[in-house]
């Protein structure tokens, strides 16, 4: 048994008492992790699976089109699509699809579970993975057109037994921004010499920053604050004018990336969420703390995106014009990023 039975009991009765509250809310709650809902589970509507991306992956490529969900505590980043051009790393994985875009972070995939779950609309399938501390990393949702024959093969090819160890960490603390203040200069002249979007981490790394502290440390010329209303701005903005941009959310496990227009912008409370066929992002706006209009040198030309951070210091999404190798032209986006900026200064 993977639970004791008062915590699967404190589980049930929670179910009971709110029959609509989403898993991690359900979970928060009452005081534990999301692993450990789905843990209660085992044996019935759940089977642990393994969790490492080298093997649970291909399999979801045979599964056709499915929905991809990864989210942090502020976003929920959901995408349909066939999981294609997958490769595997140690460090860092990817799956490269027109539609399904990640980047994968494999030690912190170390919770499985296959989950069939009978409800009113008929039995709902997904793989859903978790990290140490039971915080969701990726899921997998089948849908009406999905093979069900590819998911029985995961749980035929990745069981585990019920006794297989399952533990606990506790959550790692967030990080704020962190400025090394006797290495801005430094600062200020390496990111002038970016030639790649993705040196710019190890570079603020190397400089005992990180993602957050750079941005509030550099200067106007590469970052500038926006208000919290920035991001939707530029989804409502975006919209309207039809750019093609990215939108990146993640967590430590995984970033998925939409890339193409959005189109349907519907506010709803504190979410402000994108409803489109393939695409749906929700968005805790209310979350939303510092918001910054960030330029990055390239070969290509400048990366300008949208960045918006918790109270924490957490990263919450990303936004880019959409650059792919046979079209470079991100003006639309540029354009409109910068005049949200323009609009502040006026």
């Amino acid at each position: 048994m993977l639970l004791s039975p008062d915590v699967i009991e404190q589980i049930t009765h929670a179910r009971t008492q709110h029959p609509k509250l989403r898993e991690r809310d359900l979970a928060a709650a009452i005081g534990l992790s999301e692993a450990q809902l789905v843990a209660a589970e085992a044996g019935a509507a759940a089977t642990r699976i393994i969790a490492d991306p080298a093997r649970l992956l291909p399999h979801v490529g045979q599964m056709g089109d499915v929905m991809a969900l990864t989210r942090n505590e502020s976003a929920v980043h959901e995408r349909r699509g066939v999981y294609k051009n997958f490769h595997s790393g140690a460090h860092a994985s990817m799956v490269l699809g027109d539609e399904i875009d990640l980047r994968i972070f494999p030690r912190h995939w170390v919770h499985g579970f296959a989950i069939r779950r009978e409800t009113d609309q008929g039995v709902k399938r997904s793989l859903q993975v978790f990290d140490a501390a039971g915080d969701a990393v990726h899921k997998v949702h089948l849908g009406p057109d999905s093979d069900i024959a590819a998911f029985d093969a995961v749980v035929a090819d990745l069981a585990l037994p019920l006794d297989a160890p399952f533990e606990m960490v506790a959550r790692a603390a967030p990080e704020g921004a962190r400025i090394a203040e006797d290495r801005i200069d430094a600062l200020r002249s390496e990111w002038a010499q970016l030639t790649d979007t993705h040196q710019f981490l190890a570079m603020v790394r190397k400089l005992k920053m990180n993602r957050l502290g750079a941005n509030r440390a550099v200067g106007t010329a590469f970052a500038r604050q926006l208000p919290v209303q920035a991001v939707s701005w530029a989804l409502e903005r975006s919209a309207e004018e039809a750019l093609k941009i990215m939108i990146f959310v993640g967590n430590d496990g995984c970033i998925q990336i939409h890339s193409g227009p959005v189109k349907r912008i519907e506010p709803m409370g504190p979410w402000q969420n994108v409803l489109d066929p393939r695409f749906n992002l929700h968005l805790r706006a209310d979350h939303i703390a510092e918001v910054w209009l960030v330029s990055k040198p390239t070969k290509r030309g400048p990366a300008i995106s949208v960045e918006a951070f918790d109270a924490k210091g957490q990263l919450i999404l990303q936004m880019f014009g959409k650059r792919a190798e046979a079209d470079t032209d991100t003006s639309g986006w540029d354009r409109m990023a910068q005049g949200l900026a323009a609009e502040v200064a006026a």
